[in-house]
């Protein structure tokens, strides 16, 4: 479990398997009027440290390079072959030609991409937690979830295997049982997973589909 520098306790773990449970400080409206009515639980934006990184790398060495050769040709040398051949092209190329809407195109959707991570959260692995403490926000991590509600679910009479897929708005587990009704095992692991949702603690908690069938005959 990993914390963040908010005051306030850390949230207690939400179910037996858990992993890692993420942490951030309430903004200070919010922590106005903890009595009053709470946002709902928001996603956690990402910091996206690799594609900055990546970006920011591209831009330095490309401006490094261009300014490199701008003060090679102010000091009477030839400008770079790269540059000479860009400027012909351009020069030469017309708006309408392949390379010149390619080049467009691939700008355009570099554009789109950066604005799209400028202005989404990111973080989609991690569910947002009910607000527990008006200091505190807290989101517990998809695979951590979905193995919590599988150890629940092994616990029911009758279930051999079970594979559970936690996403935003579903709950999607599958499971394979070896005796006992189909029905009772699946009634059984709705009450049982519904409970165990709960309890995750989450803002939003998902919708539940069980399916539920025999394991494969051998030979």
């Amino acid at each position: 479990m990993t914390t963040g520098p908010a005051p306030g306790p850390a949230p207690e773990d939400p179910g037996s398997g858990s992993g890692p449970v993420l942490t951030d400080p309430v903004p200070a409206d919010a922590r106005d009027d903890p009595s009053g009515p709470q946002p709902p639980g928001r996603r956690f934006w990402a910091v996206r440290r690799i594609p900055a990184a990546v970006l920011a790398a591209v831009l330095l060495g490309a401006a490094g390079l261009l300014l490199y050769d701008v003060a090679a040709v102010r000091a009477e040398h030839a400008a770079m072959a790269w540059r000479r051949s860009l400027a012909d092209g351009l020069a030469t190329h017309r708006l309408d030609d392949t390379w010149v809407l390619v080049g467009a195109g691939v700008a355009v959707a570099l554009g789109l991409w950066l604005l799209l991570l400028a202005l989404t959260p990111g973080l989609r692995a991690v569910l947002p937690m009910r607000r527990e403490h008006p200091d505190l926000r807290a989101g517990l991590d998809r695979e951590a979830a979905a193995l919590a509600l599988r150890d629940r679910a092994m616990e029911v009479s009758g279930v051999q295997s079970v594979r559970v897929k936690v996403g935003r708005a579903k709950a999607a587990v599958r499971a394979v049982s070896h005796f006992r009704a189909l029905d009772e095992v699946r009634s059984d692991l709705e009450s049982v997973l519904t409970t165990g949702i709960d309890e995750l603690g989450l803002a939003r908690p998902p919708a539940l589909t069980v399916r539920v069938a025999r394991p494969p005959r051998k030979g």
